[in-house]
């Protein structure tokens, strides 16, 4: 049975800033008007990223718009939001990213059987030439895919 889910929003500055290592599934914690802001892909994942603090993960940094007909039930669109993972999973990435270069990122938001879920990367920064290389590789795939195509 295929996984059936519907991606929301991505992080593509993400996949540009850093290398991804391992990523994982969490499901998050939202008030009522933000899931249906989030059903509605009213969120913002650029530079977001998540603490680990007394043992839970927490994201940071996202912005979900407030519900145009929410009124007092909206919450502040940049609150932190717990992360729901298994106890094993959030040790795991505690103690990974306590390596030197290592953090916590979300790569995109999905609603997976109805339920918010997030994909979080264990990521390590990018330098500047890491990144020069990786776009000029892009743009060399580009063009031959280019060349192939007008043969």
């Amino acid at each position: 049975m295929a996984d059936d889910f519907k991606v929301l929003a991505t992080n593509r500055k993400a996949f540009h800033d850093y290398f991804i290592e391992e990523t994982y599934e969490a499901g998050i914690v939202l008030t009522g008007t933000e899931i249906k802001s989030v059903r509605a892909g009213a969120l913002n994942l650029r530079d977001a990223y998540a603490q680990a603090r007394n043992g839970e993960l927490w994201l940071e940094n996202v912005h979900i718009s407030p519900y145009e007909a929410g009124n007092r039930f909206n919450v502040d669109p940049y609150r932190t939001r717990k992360l729901l993972m298994r106890r094993q999973e959030i040790n795991r990435l505690m103690g990974r990213a306590q390596e030197k270069g290592l953090t916590i990122v979300p790569l995109r938001v999905y609603l997976k059987k109805n339920r918010a879920k997030v994909e979080v990367a264990l990521a390590k920064g990018k330098r500047q030439y890491d990144k020069r290389d990786a776009i000029s590789k892009r743009d060399a795939t580009r063009e031959m895919e280019r060349a192939l195509k007008t043969r």
